[in-house]
């Protein structure tokens, strides 16, 4: 799990240093997963190297619910389709890796799953710098871990 942190941290670094050739925006959000009714708070970098296209990795993280914590890495991809000069719809396709911790009541115990993200989302632009966005995705984990997972954010755009 520590190297696959470690990936993410570095792909973000790689991404703001080439922030002088494309858009970056940094973004909170809430999250919502269905699996186990879970609710989250996740961070997302979002790098556009060229027009309408995004790479946006992010981590959630998902507080205990029914003794099941949980933490989410993801790297998406957008295409931006501009509904108007303030707003845009885009798809998402992406990988996950989810790592799900309990307590069994013999002991404690974790659950590593990898799969892909598929859905859409939207963002509006509040001011030149502030934009609101909303994801809706299916994430596709295998065996019982499968679940929707919907974000409400905001982000800076740098």
């Amino acid at each position: 799990m520590k190297k696959i942190l470690l990936a993410l941290a570095a792909v973000m670094t790689m991404m703001s240093v080439q922030a002088e050739t494309g858009d970056l925006s940094l973004g909170g959000q809430f999250n919502y997963g269905t699996k186990r009714s879970m609710i989250g708070l996740g961070v997302q970098l979002q790098y556009e190297p060229v027009t309408n296209f995004r790479f946006a990795p992010e981590f959630i993280y998902y507080f205990e619910s029914d003794d099941v914590s949980a933490i989410n890495a993801n790297f998406n991809m957008h295409y931006l389709i501009r509904t108007s000069a303030s707003s845009a719809v885009y798809p998402i396709a992406g990988f996950s890796y989810a790592h799900y911790s309990w307590d069994n009541y013999l002991g404690y115990d974790d659950e590593d799953k990898f799969g892909v993200n598929l859905g859409i989302g939207f963002e509006y632009a509040l001011a030149r710098n502030f934009s609101l966005y909303t994801e809706e995705r299916f994430q596709i984990l295998g065996n019982h871990y499968n679940q929707a997972v919907t974000a409400l954010g905001i982000k800076y755009n740098f």
